[in-house]
């Protein structure tokens, strides 16, 4: 994600394993709207990361087989991803933990082997339907052998969360973007935030590529490009089809979602990769603006995905 001098202040650094991006519609207000997505990216990766021993996630997936009860980031955290999972039907599903560790997801992704020549046997999932959620009590119990990941909805989640809560405190219009997870809340600029939509967040703008502009809610690019890998001769990728444990047949490149939250953008655009080529009915029915790009490059838009002309003050986004 790329933003242009003029226009609101703009902080780039990198947290969660990726590129987070703070635009402050009045940059005198940065400072105070940077403290909130800090604590807000603090708490998030202690909540929910899979690599930390010490994480919620971690410690409910060592007990499972046993009740645990979670703190209440944690819990909203948990309601998110499987209300992801109701919506598309178990396309988008937070047990395939085991099935990231067969694949070869097991650490960070900075920390991966880019190549291991043993094969990789899929593990299938769970299903998020074995879970036993009780939400009013925050009582959590998994099933023995099952390990949850909240990779396609916990990032987002931090995005929406730490939106709403920089503006607050700024009192202006701010977007959050974490690794092409974007959120915005309060005033936009007059012209919108502009997005230039592209497969990496973190590689330079192109002058000719394409740019929406954000007025309110969430966008985000899920794409199976940037971060890979390879085991056994075949290039993986972080999206996994809950119904075979394995990387969904490729498709789609890259799929950006515009919707009223980060998180139901991120998840229409994990579900959109997993689904393949019906994804455009999926989405159609849905009514969500959607750009989704073939792997041989080829583009096709829903829902009345606008095609605004590219302006000084952009901001880039591209996959997790």
């Amino acid at each position: 994600m790329s933003g242009g001098t003029a226009g609101p202040g703009v902080t780039r650094f990198t947290a969660l394993g990726t590129t987070a991006v703070l635009l402050v519609a009045d940059p005198a207000r940065t400072r105070a709207a940077r403290q909130v997505l800090d604590a807000e990216l603090a708490a998030i990766d202690l909540a929910c990361s899979r690599f930390r021993p010490d994480s919620e996630l971690s410690r409910a997936n060592t007990a499972a087989g046993r009740p645990v009860t979670v703190g209440p980031l944690f819990a909203q955290a948990i309601d998110a991803a499987l209300r992801a999972a109701e919506l598309t039907v178990g396309a988008v599903d937070p047990t395939v933990g085991p099935a990231l560790v067969a694949l070869g997801y097991d650490r960070t992704f900075a920390s991966l082997r880019p190549e291991d020549v043993r094969p990789v046997v899929p593990v299938r999932p769970s299903g998020w339907r074995s879970i036993d959620w009780r939400p009013e009590s925050r009582r959590l119990r998994l099933p023995a052998g099952t390990a949850l990941d909240l990779g396609a909805t916990a990032k987002a989640l931090a995005a929406d969360r730490a939106a709403r809560g920089a503006a607050d405190a700024a009192g202006c219009g701010v977007l959050v973007c974490l690794g092409g997870d974007l959120s915005t809340a309060g005033a936009a600029p007059a012209d919108g935030w502009q997005v230039a939509i592209a497969d990496d967040h973190a590689a330079p703008p192109s002058a000719s590529g394409p740019v929406v502009a954000v007025r309110s809610g969430g966008l985000a690019t899920s794409g199976t490009a940037v971060r890979t890998w390879r085991r056994g001769g075949r290039t993986l990728h972080h999206i996994v089809d809950p119904a075979t444990g394995d990387v969904p047949e490729p498709f789609w490149r890259t799929v950006s979602v515009a919707a009223a939250t980060c998180v139901d953008a991120n998840t229409a655009g994990t579900a959109a990769v997993v689904r393949g080529e019906a994804a455009l009915g999926w989405l159609r029915e849905s009514g969500l603006p959607a750009r989704l790009v073939r792997v041989d490059g080829s583009v096709v838009t829903v829902g009345g995905w606008p095609a605004d002309p590219p302006s000084p003050n952009r901001a880039q986004g591209g996959p997790r």
